[in-house]
C-alpha cells in the first residue's frame, strides 16, 4: 500500500484530483476550459459527494479528475478511497489546499490494498497518488505498513499460518527492529507457568507456544501489547457448526493487530519500552482436548472452571496478561477477536473497549474519532462479575447464569481478574474483518483501533520525552 503514495518530486507528471461541490463546480469548470464544461454536462456530473468525473484534455489525455465533496463539511473523510480502484493507471496528485489531504491520502492507500498471495491475477494496474508537501509521508508509510501486516496475517489461511509461523512473525518483526525475546513451546509452557495456553493448544498436531519480545530502552515507559493468537478455532469439543467456522482463520486477529501497532511504534521510534506477548495456539479436537467441566490452573494462581471450550481465547489471554502484569507496565493493551456478543451489540465496524481508566478512555475516544478509526467504550460493570461464579473453582470463564446476557462484558470482567499491577489496562474486543467493501476498507482482514492507538501513544510519549 505504501507504494501507492509518493512525493510529487518522484512523479514524471501527474493528474490533479480537484475537490468540487455544487457551488464551486461552475468556477472549476471555467478554469478547465469550455471542452471540460461541455464534457461534464454531457455526463451529468453535478459534484454530488463522493462522485467523480474524468475530464479529458483537448489532445484526449486526462486533464483532471473532479471529486465531489460535501460543502457542509459532513463528508466521510475516507471517501476519496473509492478512487483507488476506479482510476486508470497513472500518477495523480492532490493540489495544495485539498480538504483533509492527510486523511484522503491514507484512505486512498488503504483502499488500494490487495491480498493476492494465492491469486494468479494478471491485473497489473498501477495507480499512484502524489501527496501534498504538508503531509507527513514517512508517518503515513509507518501506518500503512502496520495495517498491511495486520491485514495480511488475518487473510492468510491457517494451513500456512500455524502457531509456529505466527510466533515466527513476532520474532522476525522484533529482530528486524533490534528487539529481542523468546518463544516457549509445547511442554515448556507447563514448566514456565502457562498452563491454560498449553491446555487450549495441546489437542492440535501443531504445538502451542507463547512469543514474548521487547524493544526500546529499559528506562523508557513500559507499554505492553497482548494479542490473542488462535490461528484457527474449531470450538474444540464444543464444536462450532460449519457456517460458524468459515471465518475462523481470523481468530488470531488480535495478535495481528497488536503486531501491526508494534510495527508502527518501532518504525516511528517512539520513546517507549515496548513488549509484545502473543500466545499462539490452534483450538482443535483430539483425544487430549480440554473438556467442559475441566478445572484448569492459571499463571495467576486462580483455578478456572471450563464452561465451554469455544471460549478459549480468554483462557490464553489470561495467562499472557498475568505475565505482562508482573512487571507493572504503564500501559497494558490487549486485543482479541473475543466474542460474538460484541458484534451483536455494536456490529462489525465498531469494536468495544473496556477500561477503568477514565482519562485513557477519553483519550481513546477522541483519537478514534479524529483518526476515523471507530471505537466505543462499554462498561466493566462489576455487578456482572457474579455471572462468573463457580461452585468448584475460583472462577468460571463464561457466564454461568443461563441468561446469555452481557457476553462481551463478562469476558472483559474475566480478563480483569488477571490484571492488578498495570497502571492502566484496556481490552479491545475486535472483529478484525470487513464483511462488505467500503472506502479505505477492502473486504477481508482488517486493522481496527490500531491507528487511533498509535496516535494516542505518539502524542502521549512524544510529549513526555
Amino acid at each position: 500500500m505504501r507504494e501507492t503514495l509518493i512525493r510529487q518530486s518522484d512523479a514524471q507528471s501527474s493528474v490533479p484530483i480537484v475537490a468540487v461541490d455544487a457551488e464551486s463546480l461552475e468556477t472549476v469548470l471555467t478554469g478547465l476550459g469550455e471542452t471540460a464544461k461541455v464534457w461534464c454536462q454531457a455526463n451529468g456530473f453535478s459534484a454530488k459527494p463522493s462522485s467523480f468525473q474524468l475530464v479529458p484534455g483537448l489532445s484526449g489525455d486526462l486533464q483532471a479528475v473532479l471529486f465531489g465533496v460535501d460543502s457542509g463539511g459532513n463528508a466521510d473523510p475516507f471517501s476519496l478511497g473509492s478512487l483507488a480502484n476506479a482510476l486508470p493507471s497513472g500518477d495523480y496528485h492532490l493540489p495544495d489546499g485539498f480538504p483533509g489531504a492527510a486523511e484522503a491520502s491514507l484512505a486512498f492507500a488503504l483502499s488500494s490494498y490487495k491480498f493476492d498471495r494465492y491469486s494468479a491475477s494478471s491485473n497489473k494496474k498501477v495507480v499512484r497518488l502524489c501527496v501534498p508537501s504538508d503531509v507527513d509521508l514517512d508517518r503515513l508509510s509507518a501506518v500503512l505498513d502496520g495495517v498491511q501486516l495486520a491485514r495480511d496475517l488475518i487473510n492468510t489461511p491457517a494451513n500456512d499460518l500455524g502457531p509456529e509461523e505466527l510466533a515466527s512473525v513476532v520474532e522476525a518483526l522484533f529482530v528486524e527492529n533490534g528487539g529481542s525475546g523468546q518463544i516457549t513451546v509445547g511442554e515448556g509452557l507447563l514448566r514456565h507457568g502457562f498452563p491454560m495456553v498449553h491446555a487450549v493448544g495441546r489437542a492440535s498436531s501443531r504445538a502451542p507456544r507463547i512469543a514474548d519480545y521487547s524493544w526500546g530502552a529499559e528506562d523508557d515507559p513500559r507499554v505492553t501489547l497482548v494479542g490473542k493468537g488462535v490461528i484457527f478455532d474449531t470450538g474444540g469439543l464444543n464444536l462450532k457448526p460449519g457456517n460458524s467456522m468459515t471465518l475462523m482463520k481470523k481468530d488470531m486477529g488480535g495478535a495481528a493487530n497488536v503486531l501491526g501497532l508494534a510495527s508502527m511504534i518501532m518504525a516511528a521510534k517512539l520513546p517507549v519500552r515496548l513488549r509484545v506477548i502473543v500466545p499462539c495456539v490452534e483450538n482443535a479436537v483430539s483425544g487430549n482436548a480440554f473438556r467442559p467441566g475441566d478445572i484448569l490452573d492459571s499463571r495467576k494462581g486462580l483455578t478456572v472452571e471450563i464452561g465451554n471450550t469455544d471460549a478459549e481465547g480468554r483462557l490464553i489471554l489470561a495467562d499472557a496478561l498475568a505475565l505482562a502484569d508482573e512487571e507493572s507496565p504503564e500501559v497494558l493493551i490487549d486485543m482479541a477477536t473475543l466474542t460474538g456478543a460484541a458484534r451483536v451489540a455494536l456490529g462489525p465496524d465498531l469494536p468495544p473497549f473496556y477500561t477503568d481508566d477514565e482519562a485513557l478512555a477519553e483519550d481513546i475516544a477522541v483519537m478514534a474519532e479524529a483518526a476515523t478509526d471507530p471505537l466505543w467504550r462499554l462498561p466493566l460493570w462489576k455487578p456482572y462479575m457474579k455471572y462468573l461464579d463457580s461452585k468448584v473453582a475460583d472462577i468460571n470463564h463464561i457466564n454461568t447464569s443461563g441468561t446469555g446476557y452481557a457476553g462481551s462484558i463478562t469476558a472483559a470482567l474475566f480478563l480483569s481478574r488477571f490484571v492488578e499491577k498495570a497502571e492502566s489496562w484496556v481490552h479491545f474486543d475486535i472483529f478484525g474483518w470487513t464483511p462488505a467493501e467500503k472506502p479505505g476498507k477492502p473486504m477481508g482482514g482488517e486493522a481496527q483501533g490500531i491507528r487511533a492507538l498509535f496516535d494516542l501513544l505518539s502524542e502521549r510519549y512524544t510529549k513526555t520525552k
